[in-house]
């Protein structure tokens, strides 16, 4: 009995010392709370201007189904590939077409018409000289499908574009004093990129409904990064 009552006085007492002064936990806790406030403060001024630059800038912004715009590139900013060989060209870049069962073909088409939709294809015409053809086959997540170009003998020929790629590292690094740190997704990043007449030439694509070229980088291709990254810096040097 008088250990039980022993430690009941302890709790007792414990009890009392937290009730008169707060813990460290406590104290850290009203600490965040504080400078949460304050960020929150800096944020609702921040929001308060964001309207009036939306709408000065709602040019740019675009919705996911717009068409990409259809003007001169970013400065002047084309994109040409350049292959180690001469033409002729070897009989191995010119490459027929991938079979596809019925879902994949309706697959394809759908792809297809979209990135016509957007400017991002076209149908190569009628009696056109075509030397170079990439196959495309539909993958498929779950029920979502995507069209991929088998890119892998074009980009063997091609001559590699060695232009630097910042590091994450030092990205983080530049921006470790920011107080509000912005990011932006381009729509359809690597399609943003104009290609030039020669490399729509080796950009075409074939399928079961015919030849196509691409107007704008597509993914899968030789030094498609580089050629963004160069596209970027025209923009911001750093």
């Amino acid at each position: 009995m008088e250990k039980e009552d022993d430690r009941k006085e302890d709790n007792d007492v414990s009890l009392n010392e937290s009730d008169s002064e707060p813990s460290e936990r406590e104290e850290l806790t009203d600490k965040l709370s504080i400078e949460n406030i304050n960020v929150l403060f800096e944020v609702t001024e921040v929001h308060t201007h964001l309207p009036q630059y939306s709408e000065e800038f709602m040019n740019l912004i675009h919705v996911q189904d717009a068409k990409m715009q259809e003007t001169k590139p970013a400065r002047e900013h084309e994109v040409d590939i350049i292959l180690n060989v001469e033409r002729e060209y070897p009989p191995i870049l010119k490459r027929p077409a991938y079979p596809a069962n019925p879902r994949g073909r309706e697959a394809l088409q759908a792809h297809i018409n979209e990135l016509m939709k957007l400017g991002v294809l076209r149908k190569v015409g009628h009696n056109k000289e075509v030397e170079v053809t990439t196959p495309v086959i539909i993958t498929w997540n779950n029920d979502k499908s995507r069209m991929v170009g088998d890119f892998r003998e074009l980009n063997t020929y091609t001559i590699t574009d060695r232009y630097p790629i910042p590091r994450v590292h030092e990205t983080l690094t530049q921006l470790s004093k920011a107080k509000f740190i912005t990011s932006m997704d381009a729509l359809r990043g690597l399609n943003q990129n104009v290609l030039t007449p020669h490399a729509r030439k080796l950009l075409r694509i074939i399928a079961h409904c015919g030849d196509y070229e691409y107007l704008r980088i597509p993914c899968g291709i030789k030094n498609a990064h580089s050629h963004y990254q160069r596209m970027t810096n025209t923009f911001s040097p750093h």
